[in-house]
């Protein structure tokens, strides 16, 4: 029979042997990268939802003027006959914010147009736009509004400005607050 003093010095050198094995090994440690997204979306955006159109005319002896205005009406002054058909003032759509203001900053300079055929050119200048440009003139109404833009076309002479499509592009900035 064995004698508790020895049970206690069997268990004491087994604890003792098995802590030894346990410290002896080293714990494996294992490392991993993850990946981190965010992505910032615009809360406010601007598209053109129509281009601004002069539509079709002809140059006379003296060229003149189209003055297309934001609310989609056309005058022409000097010698420059309008034909029928279509042409629109621009409209763009903007969106963000329930009532956010924002202001409108039209082209500065003129907006050069170019005959696809002849590289003959055609100047826009005077824009304007509804609502007006300014300082915070501007006011999304249910995060929506649609601003019209118009400015005016100076025509040549024929030889100046002869027959033929004439395109460009133009920039306008729209500031929210």
């Amino acid at each position: 029979m064995k004698t508790p003093g020895i049970i206690l010095i069997s268990v004491f050198m087994l604890l003792q042997l098995t802590g030894k094995v346990a410290l002896s090994q080293s714990p494996s440690q294992v490392s991993a990268t993850g990946q981190v997204l965010a992505e910032i979306v615009p809360v406010f955006s601007a598209s053109e939802a129509s281009p601004l159109n002069f539509g079709a005319f002809s140059p006379g002896p003296q060229g003149g003027k189209i003055i297309l205005t934001p609310q989609g009406t056309i005058s022409v002054l000097g010698s420059v006959y309008k034909t029928p058909g279509p042409f629109n003032a621009g409209s763009f759509l903007i969106s963000g914010d329930a009532d956010a203001a924002y202001s409108i900053r039209l082209p500065s300079t003129p907006v050069v147009l170019r005959n696809l055929l002849s590289s003959k050119t055609m100047v826009i200048e005077s824009w304007m736009s509804n609502p007006a440009e300014g300082l915070g003139n501007g006011m999304l109404r249910d995060g929506f509004q649609v601003v019209n833009v118009g400015a005016t076309l100076k025509v040549g002479t024929i030889e100046d400005n002869p027959v033929g499509v004439y395109t460009g592009s133009y920039s306008i900035t729209f500031d929210f607050y």
